[in-house]
């Protein structure tokens, strides 16, 4: 709440003022109590404008101190403010603790002056910009060093100011109360530093300048509003970190158990041709020259071919044997040897930053057993992990959006009402001003210049009125003479003519129909082109240009210039004409086409789609918004680069021949700026570890790791917090409130309008046919041949538009019980469909567990009848219908009748036709049985599994295996006999009608289909490629499982509404390919050395002409980049591996090194071309991808809504496992196990138990890790007998502790799961103890001991033992769990379709870049291992490109493969592209889906556990504890016995004593004997717990309701009264009671002063009776209150 003038206006801040805060702090201690409830006010921070609430600064209050308005501050800050001219706030503090001056101090006033003023505050921030920018030069020339010199004076003036004007320690407000400050204070301090003293050769002392940067941040009040958001978000994601870290050390420590050494394993030729020869193992040669003659090396590799041990690892050739000899892979940075480098491969695989070498290198040394490994890490753990970050941050993000809207909606309304009417006052104080100035220049014309200006701008009243500026009275005259033409009758018939044609519907249609064809124009230009194609790509130009510049002109004869400039999109489309003219007229400036006018044209067409609009909208409106944020990303990266150099630059330039041999400069460096930008650029985008080895082997690991680090981290969040915040700007996003604007009405128009027409046109051309025989009328129109269907039936819609149709054709006069919109709405309904006897979950019909149509269903009381029809047409299953369904279709009926449609037969025709029908009906029925059966469907589910698991079989190996593949053959044709009897079953139980109708049995017929043309196939040779389409026999596995089928809805229902989304993406690449189509077409070109493979240097080879004449007149391959920019199809696929950053490297490469048509490369020679890549990689992949996002939550949260809040990804059945599932984990229902009776057990009992030992087993698991820990893989033997006696001690403590606990628990120990796991983890660890020493320890791997003693670890994540956070954050996971495992189900069935399809057409292709003997497509495990990686999306490049060897230059179409009747090992690069692409958007889109569902989980668990909800346990804890209360089952308690009643039950409806006022205020009914009913205290219990709200109401109904059924002889009652009023008559009836004895004893008072004194002593007796009596009158009525 703001802060309003009246609690404390602006007073000068003065001696009195000073004095009352000394005296205030004197008394602190006293008033502290009153002072707890102040709060500051989020309006009246330091660095916020003061509101205007407080009026208009009075004169002498700027830049002077004045008491604090905010009275938190003043009272428990004792600080006072300064307001600048802009009305800043500034905040001091008043008291004096250290070196700080006082308020009334004239120097202190003069720095607050200088310190306050906008000037100052506008000097340092163009000191800090230039500062930053004179860094970022790699080498200065010598007159920066007088430009640094002055700033950094500026800067120590700075800090002096600061320090006079607040003090150096003087409260939050002084200048150390400021972190900002203490950092400037460093930075000054080491610049001075090393400017003057000896310690500037340190370049730690250098490179700390570079901070300077930061400083923009505290300049600026939003950066540093959003640093406080992000730091806040950074301690909620502390938690998530310390999973991870958690998680990644137990993946290292097991990957150093299982790889430890083994990626030294290489191939050695052996026997050695010099047996003297020895060799060198880490030799001191950096290049490692012996490693290169003594092993084995792949073509084209840079290190030598890894190999292993098992039968499934790496096989040497011959001649080679394997050894673990020579360095690790990649300059020896990979490697498991040691738990640093693990730890690096394994945050590099939770990155998914190069994984698929790491893949390569572990199964070529390991085995491919070990990809599970790899799935466990890549796939769900970097996935799991992703998706808490995410959601930590859109949680922050929307607590953060939460907070800023309450802050806006509590605005006070006097505050609001202060703006609009300073507004006021400003408007019209202008408004007076123009009309004085106008009426003394031209008092005459004013009035009809003014009208003249309203009629012109009369059509454009869309446009606000604040764009047009008060313009003074000259600009008024100009405008009428220039810009408003007004000349003579003629030009006005002209300008009511151009009017019409501008505004005519046809006329924008006719527009964007011409603004595609010039997108066509402009994407079928290619490389090379023929000159007559040149030619009339030319004269298509010049017809777009004279369209445009056409409407142009007519639109500014019909609005005129002033009329037609006055909307943004006319002067948008002018840019376009100037600069479309100017193009011709500078035919040589190509940047105007391919930066400026191929973007508008494109924008142009989005001025027609509502989409775009719309979209556009969202995202500058979110722009704005975010505009801090994205300055401080921008702000982020500079410094990074900035860093980078100055740390780098020096060791990237004197250190080079450490990377390369010829001692060449890198593409990726630190040495200049623009190469240390593109080099952060790059960590950003996810590809960090190449530059990272480079890094490591020119600085050192020391520097390199932790700048590294520092980006991935820091900039990541920044990047996480700007997409969730982009995705929840575009989640608004709706098609049903989108505005349409003028153009796309228009539009709309004239596509009905031309519909119309052809319509119109049809009609009359087919009006001689649309007459309908009469038989087929009255077949058509009979009701007992109709189709009934389920719930609304389709005969009545049937019936009704049949007759809507003949009433239409006749009179017209009679009327019908449905209109005809309602029929068609009807139609378009989804919850319509027919009602056919097919099993049930093989329906289309959603929400079939509704409960209103169970109820309907389930009401025996209702009276039904049978309809005549069947379900389908001959069908033989009934169908009940109601009685109001009965009465439409006879009304129906015998309107049709009444024209005569009624069909008649004779009666010897309908008892033929009965006797007929009779046995078809008996046959369908039987079918019907059949198919619906269940055995037959778990059948028919079992020959879909087995005809889908054999295609994994016919891999490149089944010639070989004659028995397998004859087999196969047979079971084919098995199968394929299997499902055509099945499919004839249900053709002739369902009908026609009905199995086409269902979407799932078409997919099956789909399939029988398949079937028939693989039998077809193997026929005949020349019909062999229709045995390639088996793959599609595995689409059957979606009609058959539930799980699939919902996942599939839920997929379509999510993504369809995003189409005209996904056309706007679309687009944007569209633009983006056809630009990289006119900057790199032709020019990737390179001659090649053949010998080498490597490009010609530009100085033996300039163009493709030298090139062909190289060597004795022999030309040398001139080829072109398999991914290039030659057309649009070719560069849409160059966008997609730049968007997927799998080989962008290399387009960016060919890109930046490109000079010209045929001309040859030059290294770097077009750097800056990088940009492209930068403005794609967020205009085109950044955005789209919030866009898309954005919209699929949004239609998720709508499908979810409409299912009441549950998961869309799990079937009905799964939603009750679910419920199951949250209870099981909210709440541990594991119950202790009991105590023991005996004193020995029961004091090992209470050992185990105690807290102190679980902790120290904890303890004991975590010192056992960090044995591993310390390992590596050169240890001495020492180290090894130590480590197998530690294992020892640890085995034989965990034993001890097994055998405690089997003392304490008996058999209780064996009834937990983790009991057990201990139990097992015992038994193998003393198995692999003793083993060795039986067998032999070659047998044995040495790790086997410690990687089983280190599964114990995971009982840091178990609920109760380990930190709660762990168990809070795995929460999500488990509940997510069924959806996920789901999706994971259709994203395997995928992946099973598309190795199949990869096995078909991939097999035999040449083993290059990505296809090598790991990854392939030679069998089943080899194609799943190529597809786990493209859905991770890594790897695919190098397989595409393997695929895009089809020429004889590349491979060899007549090789023969042995063992197979193929030939060749080329590629097809068309079906290459079709296949990754495909595969590439499938997964996205499931895996995207994967995300939001674990999100959507994770950001609705805070609300689930604050709603109180009660679960079916609870309700039979109820009654356990009521039998106890009502052992005669009389569902009633007394009254008396109901708060031990409460008090005896378990929580939540639990309520502990004294609880009878909160029994009272129950209101229970009671009946006669003050009893109360069971149903009315669980009703009553479960309002309490639950609350108020429409959802309790109709969970109370069905509770009620529930118990009525469960006691149909439910005793009845008559409520006389309830608790609250028995309560209310007994308080009356006491009240009275008092009263009256009150009354009596005033009476008896009065009687016995009336009668004489007898006896003293009685008079005492009595009197203290009657006191006595008073006494226990008061205490017993206030027993009863």
């Amino acid at each position: 709440m703001l802060t309003s003038p009246e609690l404390k206006g602006l007073v000068p801040f003065t001696a009195e003022s000073l004095e009352l805060i000394e005296n205030h702090i004197a008394k602190k201690c006293n008033e502290e109590h009153g002072e707890e409830d102040l709060k500051p006010s989020r309006d009246l921070e330091a660095g916020k404008n003061l509101p205007f609430t407080y009026g208009n600064l009075p004169q002498g209050t700027v830049s002077e101190p004045l008491e604090d308005v905010d009275p938190y501050y003043y009272v428990k800050r004792n600080t006072f403010m300064v307001l600048n001219r802009n009305r800043v706030i500034f905040r001091f503090n008043a008291v004096s603790i250290f070196c700080t001056l006082s308020p009334l101090s004239s120097l202190r006033r003069a720095a607050i002056k200088v310190l306050v003023h906008p000037l100052f505050r506008l000097l340092i921030l163009i000191s800090v910009l230039s500062d930053s920018i004179l860094m970022c030069l790699s080498n200065p020339p010598e007159w920066i060093s007088t430009i640094e010199n002055t700033l950094l004076g500026i800067y120590t003036f700075e800090i002096l100011v600061k320090v006079i004007a607040r003090g150096i320690w003087a409260g939050s407000f002084s200048f150390l109360g400021d972190l900002w400050n203490c950092l400037d204070f460093s930075v000054t301090l080491y610049e001075l530093t090393t400017k003057f003293s000896p310690l500037s050769s340190f370049l730690m002392l250098k490179i700390i300048r570079t901070l300077r940067i930061l400083k923009i941040i505290p300049l600026n009040h939003g950066l540093q509003s959003i640093v406080v958001t992000l730091a806040q978000c950074l301690k909620k994601l502390f938690g998530a970190i310390a999973l991870a870290l958690f998680s990644l050390t137990v993946f290292s420590l097991l990957g150093m158990g299982l790889f430890m050494g083994n990626l030294k394993h290489k191939c050695l030729r052996w026997p050695q041709e010099n047996g003297n020869e020895t060799l060198h193992n880490r030799t001191g040669n950096q290049y490692y020259i012996p490693e290169r003659e003594n092993f084995y090396y792949m073509e084209g590799a840079r290190y030598a071919l890894l190999c292993g041990n098992r039968t499934d690892a790496g096989q040497c050739p011959e001649g080679y044997v394997c050894v673990k000899e020579g360095a690790n892979p990649d300059k020896g940075f990979t490697s498991f040897d040691n738990f640093g480098w693990a730890l690096l491969a394994m945050f590099r695989l939770m990155a998914q930053d190069y994984p698929e070498l790491l893949y390569h290198q572990i199964l070529y040394a390991s085995g491919k057993v070990y990809m599970i490994f790899f799935v466990m890490i890549s796939f769900w753990f970097a996935f799991y992990m992703a998706s808490l970050f995410l959601g930590i941050v859109t949680m922050t993000y929307e607590k953060e959006t939460k907070r800023a809207s309450e802050e806006s909606r509590d605005m006070d309304p006097k505050y609001q009402q202060t703006v609009k009417e300073l507004e006021e006052e400003k408007d019209s104080a202008e408004m007076k001003t123009t009309q004085i100035e106008m009426k003394k220049r031209l008092p005459t014309s004013i009035n009809t210049t003014l009208d003249i200006l309203e009629d012109t701008a009369l059509g454009h009243k869309e446009e606000p009125e604040t764009s047009r500026k008060k313009c003074p009275m000259c600009w008024h005259k100009f405008i009428k003479t220039c810009f408003i033409w007004k000349c003579c009758p003629c030009w006005t018939k002209l300008n009511e003519f151009a009017d019409r044609i501008i505004t005519h519907p046809l006329a924008d249609l006719f527009l964007v129909i011409c603004i595609i064809l010039n997108l066509c124009f402009m994407a079928i230009e290619h490389f090379p082109m023929s000159e007559e194609f040149m030619y009339f790509l030319t004269i298509g130009n010049l017809v777009f240009i004279g369209i445009y510049t056409i409407e142009m002109i007519l639109k500014i004869i019909a609005m005129h210039p002033y009329g037609y400039f006055q909307r943004s999109w006319n002067i948008f489309d002018s840019i376009i004409v100037v600069l479309r003219l100017t193009e011709i007229f500078l035919a040589s400036f190509e940047v105007i086409t391919v930066f400026i006018l191929i973007p508008l044209i494109f924008i142009k067409l989005g001025k027609y789609g509502p989409t775009f609009r719309n979209l556009m909208r969202i995202f500058g409106s979110a722009l704005v918004a975010l505009k801090d944020l994205v300055l401080l990303l921008c702000i982020f990266v500079y410094f990074s680069a900035v860093f980078g150099m100055r740390l780098f630059g020096r060791s990237y330039r004197d250190c080079a021949c450490h990377i390369d041999q010829d001692c060449q400069r890198q593409r990726w460096h630190m040495s200049d700026f623009f190469h240390a930008y593109m080099t952060v650029f790059r960590i950003l985008c996810g590809e960090w570890i190449e530059t990272l080895w480079e890094c490591m082997e020119v600085a050192g690991q020391v520097w390199c790791i932790p700048f590294y680090m520092m980006v991935i981290l820091i900039g990541n969040l920044l990047i996480l917090y700007l997409f969730v915040a982009l995705v929840s700007s575009f989640g608004s996003y709706d098609d049903d409130t989108m505005e349409v604007s003028k153009e796309a009405k228009n539009l709309q128009l004239a596509m009905a309008r031309i519909k119309m027409g052809i319509n119109s046109v049809l009609r009359k051309i087919l009006c001689t046919e649309r007459s309908v025989p009469t038989e087929a009328t009255d077949q058509i129109c009979d009701p007992s041949i109709k189709e009934n269907i389920s719930g609304h039936t389709l005969s009545e819609l049937s019936n009704t538009q049949t007759f809507l149709r003949y009433k239409d054709e006749s009179n017209g006069t009679e009327k019908t019980p449905v209109t005809e919109s309602e029929s068609q709405s009807l139609i378009a309904s989804p919850s319509v469909s027919e009602t056919v006897p097919i099993a049930s979950g093989e329906s289309d019909i959603e929400n079939l567990d509704n409960k209103e149509t169970r109820s309907k269903s389930g009401n025996g009381g209702s009276k039904e009848k049978m309809k005549q029809s069947s379900s389908s047409e001959c069908s033989t299953v009934d169908i009940a219908i109601s009685e109001e369904e009965e009465m439409v279709y006879g009304r129906e009926k015998s309107k049709l009748r009444k024209n005569g449609y009624e069909h008649k037969s004779s009666t010897g025709q309908v008892s033929r036709e009965s006797r007929n029908g009779k046995i078809w009906k008996n046959i369908r029925k039987t079918c019907c049985k059949i198919v619906e059966n269940s055995w037959f469907e778990c059948f028919i589910g079992l020959v879909t599994l087995l005809c889908t698991g054999t295609l994994a079989l016919e891999d490149i190996y089944i010639d070989q295996r004659k028995t397998i593949k004859i087999l196969l053959e047979y079971a084919d044709m098995i199968f394929a006999y299997i499902f055509i009897l099945e499919m004839l079953l249900k053709w002739v139980a369902y009908g026609f009608k009905a199995f086409f109708s269902n979407n799932w049995y078409k997919l099956d017929f789909l399939v029988v289909i398949v079937f028939c043309l693989s039998l077809i196939g193997k026929t005949r040779e020349d019909l062999n490629p229709l045995n390639s389409i088996k793959f599609l026999r595995a689409l059957r596995v979606l009609s058959q499982f539930e799980r699939m089928k919902v996942v599939l809805r839920a997929l379509i229902k999510t993504t369809l509404p995003t189409v005209s989304v996904l056309l706007v993406c679309l687009m944007i690449w569209l633009l983006f390919s056809i630009t990289g189509v006119y900057l790199f077409a032709g020019k990737f070109y390179e001659c090649i050395d053949p010998t080498s493979g490597e490009r010609f240097s530009v100085f033996e080879v300039m163009n493709k002409s030298q090139c062909e004449n190289l060597v004795f007149n022999e030309s040398m391959p001139w080829e072109n980049a398999k991914l290039n920019f030659d057309n649009v199809g070719n560069g849409f696929l160059s966008l997609l591996q730049v968007a997927t950053f799998n080989g962008w490297i290399t387009i960016m490469n060919s890109a930046i090194d490109s000079v010209d048509v045929n001309m040859q490369p030059s290294f770097e020679h077009n750097l800056y071309v990088y940009t492209y890549f930068i403005i794609f990689v967020v205009l085109g992949l950044f955005l789209p991808l919030c866009m898309l996002i954005g919209v699929i939550i949004s239609n998720f949260n709508k499908q979810r809504i409409k299912q009441g809040g549950s998961n869309i990804f799990i079937t009905v059945k799964q939603r009750k496992q679910y419920r199951a599932l949250k209870k099981l984990l909210y709440a541990d229902s594991q119950k202790p196990a009991p105590r023991p009776i005996n004193k020995f057990q029961g004091f090992i009992f209470d050992l185990v138990t105690h807290r102190i030992f679980n902790v120290t087993i904890i303890l004991l698991i975590c010192f056992q890790a960090t044995t591993i820990m310390i390992q590596n893989d050169e240890q001495r033997p020492q180290m090894e007998t130590a480590i197998f006696w530690i294992n020892s001690i640890f085995v034989m403590l965990f034993t001890l502790e097994c055998i405690l606990k089997l003392t304490a628990f008996h058999c209780h120990y064996f009834t937990s799961a983790w009991n057990v796991h201990d139990f097992m983890v015992v038994i193998f660890s003393i198995t692999g103890l003793l083993l060795p020493l039986t067998i032999g320890p070659y047998f044995v791997p040495p790790s086997l001991v410690q990687l089983i003693l280190l599964s114990r670890i995971i009982h840091i994540l178990r609920p109760g033992k380990g930190p709660k956070v762990f168990h809070d954050l795995m929460l999500p996971l488990m509940l997510s769990l069924p959806a996920l495992l789901n999706i994971s189900l259709l994203i395997f069935l995928v992946m099973f379709i598309y190795a199949i399809f990869g096995m078909y057409n991939f097999a035999y292709v040449k083993k290059e870049a990505g296809i090598n003997d790991v990854s392939n497509f030679e069998t089943f495990g080899s194609s799943m291992l190529c597809l786990f990686q493209v859905t991770t999306f890594s790897g695919w490049d190098g397989m595409l490109d393997a695929i895009f060897n089809s020429q004889w230059s590349d491979c060899d179409p007549d090789k023969i493969n042995p063992g197979t009747q193929v030939k060749g090992d080329c590629g097809s690069p068309s079906v290459g592209i079709f296949y990754f692409v495909s595969y590439i958007l499938i997964s996205w889109l499931i895996i995207v889906n994967m995300y939001i569902a674990f999100i959507m989980e994770f950001l609705s668990i805070p609300s689930k556990k604050k709603a109180r909800t009660l679960s079916e346990d609870d309700f039979r804890r109820f009654f356990q504890v009521w039998n106890r209360f009502d052992p005669d089952r009389t569902q009633y308690i007394d009254s008396s016995k109901l708060s031990d009643f409460a008090a005896a039950l378990d929580p939540p409806l639990f309520m502990a004593k004294p609880n009878k006022g909160q029994l009272v205020a129950m209101d229970l009914p009671m009946a006669a004997g003050d009893r109360i009913h069971c149903l009315d205290i669980l009703l009553a219990f479960t309002k309490r717990v639950m609350g108020k709200d429409e959802r309790v109401e109709k969970i109370l109904s069905e509770i009620e309701s529930g118990f009525m059924l469960a006691n149909p002889f439910k005793i009845t009652y008559e409520p006389i009264t309830t608790t609250l009023k028995r309560k209310q008559e007994a308080v009356s009836a006491t009240i009275i009671q008092r009263a009256y004895k009150s009354y009596r004893l005033r009476q008896n008072d009065k009687n016995i002063s009336d009668i004489p004194i007898i006896d003293d002593g009685r008079d005492d007796l009595t009197s203290k009776s009657i006191h006595s009596g008073k006494i226990e009158e008061k205490a017993s009525i206030q027993t009863q209150i």
